[in-house]
């Protein structure tokens, strides 16, 4: 089947040919983040319990890049990372399978004056990237959209981008909970999570166990291993999220 990808840079959609047995990854998961009402709420919502600027701080300061070096986004959302990142970096990449989100990010960055961000519509499975590989690729909360089959399609496309010896910062949910106690975990983190930030995170916590498709620790550090990475640092907090910081094969 045909798709249309927007490319933000040059104004216009882009047709792909997409084969039929592909999983289609425009066809959001779980939560709509493609909804213009959602996009404008998001960073509203998250930065009640998120920093923007410590985050990218602290990841550009993991991947230990310069202002010379050039890095993809991959799930870029409303422009958290590669916004606040901007100052620090060369040329930022900033995909997005949501066109919604795009267009925030797109309107945040030129109202602050940002030209060094390019702003495409596409994600793990359909963005073509046709500059230079790049030093580092972040994804921040957006793997986990794939079932595990096209995780690892995703994550080997991810390194084809990459230098040799590049870094891949990825931050995510992932599970390090015992499965034997899943419902006590569940309802118990849904509880924790609810009275930190409020019942607003409940529907969509709830959500995401139920239609997305996060995956175990030791599922994810094999899939990475197997896509080409070697994971210098694995961080897991409160069995549900983790922080992967790895660097592309030879």
């Amino acid at each position: 089947m045909d798709k249309e990808l927007y490319n933000e840079s040059s104004g216009g959609f882009e047709e792909e040919y997409m084969p039929g047995w592909q999983y289609d990854e425009m066809k959001l998961c779980g939560v709509k983040f493609d909804k213009e009402e959602f996009a404008d709420g998001y960073d509203e919502h998250h930065q009640r319990f998120r920093d923007y600027k410590k985050e990218a701080d602290e990841r550009i300061d993991m991947l230990a890049i310069n202002l010379q070096s050039p890095l993809i986004d991959m799930g870029c959302g409303t422009g958290a990372f590669a916004i606040n990142a901007a100052s620090r970096l060369g040329k930022i990449y900033a995909v997005d399978v949501s066109r919604a989100m795009i267009k925030c990010a797109h309107k945040k960055a030129k109202e602050a004056g940002i030209k060094n961000i390019e702003f495409y519509h596409g994600g793990f499975l359909t963005y073509k990237h046709r500059a230079e590989p790049v030093d580092a690729i972040v994804s921040t909360l957006a793997l986990h959209h794939l079932p595990d089959f096209w995780k690892l399609v995703g994550l080997r496309r991810l390194g084809q981008m990459l230098k040799t010896d590049g870094k891949l910062l990825l931050f995510d949910v992932v599970f390090s909970f015992d499965p034997t106690n899943y419902e006590s975990f569940i309802k118990g983190f849904i509880r924790s999570m609810s009275d930190r930030l409020g019942g607003q995170m409940n529907k969509e916590l709830e959500t995401h166990f139920r239609q997305e498709f996060s995956t175990f620790d030791w599922v994810m550090e094999g899939l990475l291993q197997k896509a080409g990475f070697k994971i210098e640092k694995a961080d897991y907090r409160e069995g549900f999220f983790a922080t992967y910081l790895c660097t592309k094969k030879v």
